[in-house]
């Protein structure tokens, strides 16, 4: 006799048609009664703590149960699960709130009488606020400048430091880049010499034609030599040229007349016959970047 099958073969002569006895009316019936009086009984022990006797005290469905141990029907004013972010922007080191420098001072700059003469080879200059010069994000800062801006849109004043000589190389680049200002930086921002004068030259002959309307922004920066009299700077600029790629060219900085100033090569180019590098990484450089 089979308990979940039927034997069609069997050679019993009884009245059994060969229906298996989990198909006979009365043992199904039977069956779902115990089934359903195991479920109430399995319930009833689970709803009174696991066992045949009453509880002790109140108990809490899991629904319900609150972080004290107490049973309340109101919302706690904790969440149950902390946030993973702060609710209030931070103030640290990665996100600063920094206040942009006035356009003349007589505290940062060039007016700094012992700047500090670390030289920045893997973190970028702290506090600096990034402001469009023409197209072109320049970096300023309290501390390494600029510190003054002439009436003509001309921004100098920079420490005597590493870092002001970073950023004396920058904010020149970018204002030689902006039309407007770019024949006046380079008569009072270049050291005067064959490079100035070809490369005044070569501005006025450029300005007659229209822009190529290229997307320059600057990326990154290398200090490759720093005088230990702090007489001289040669910075490496890695600069986004729009969708040709990084390229980045070195610029000699002299300290000359109390600020950092250009030297340009004889052809008036910062980098006469030294090619441009093309960057297929920033390896080695120090990220620095107003559109970040």
């Amino acid at each position: 006799m089979g308990l979940f099958s039927s034997n069609q073969d069997s050679g019993d002569d009884s009245d059994d048609d060969g229906t298996g006895m989990l198909q006979q009316p009365a043992f199904v019936g039977s069956a779902i009664v115990v089934v359903a009086l195991v479920l109430c009984l399995v319930v009833y022990l689970l709803l009174r703590g696991g066992s045949g006797t009453p509880a002790a005290g109140p108990t809490q469905t899991p629904s319900t149960v609150q972080p004290t141990g107490q049973p309340t029907d109101e919302p706690t004013d904790e969440p149950s699960v902390q946030p993973t972010t702060p609710e209030e922007p931070t103030s640290g080191p990665t996100s600063p709130r920094v206040t942009p420098p006035p356009a003349n001072n007589t505290v940062g700059g060039c007016h700094v009488a012992k700047p500090s003469q670390v030289i920045p080879r893997s973190s970028a200059p702290a506090a600096v606020t990034w402001q469009f010069e023409g197209a072109m994000l320049i970096p300023l800062q309290v501390a390494g400048g600029p510190a003054a801006t002439k009436a003509n849109g001309v921004r100098y004043c920079f420490a005597h430091s590493p870092t002001g000589a970073v950023l004396a190389a920058m904010v020149l680049l970018g204002q030689v880049q902006n039309r407007s200002v770019a024949l006046d930086v380079l008569r009072e921002r270049v050291v005067p010499g064959p490079g100035q004068q070809r490369a005044i030259a070569e501005a006025k002959a450029e300005m007659a034609t229209p822009s190529d309307g290229t997307n320059v922004q600057f990326v990154g920066f290398k200090v490759i030599y720093y005088a230990p009299d702090g007489s001289q700077a040669i910075i490496q600029i890695a600069s986004q040229l729009g969708d040709q790629g990084v390229g980045a060219l070195p610029v000699t900085m002299q300290w000359s007349k109390g600020d950092w100033r250009a030297v340009l090569q004889p052809d008036g180019s910062f980098n006469g016959s030294v090619e441009p590098d093309i960057l297929s990484s920033l390896n080695g450089y120090v990220r620095f970047s107003g559109s970040s």
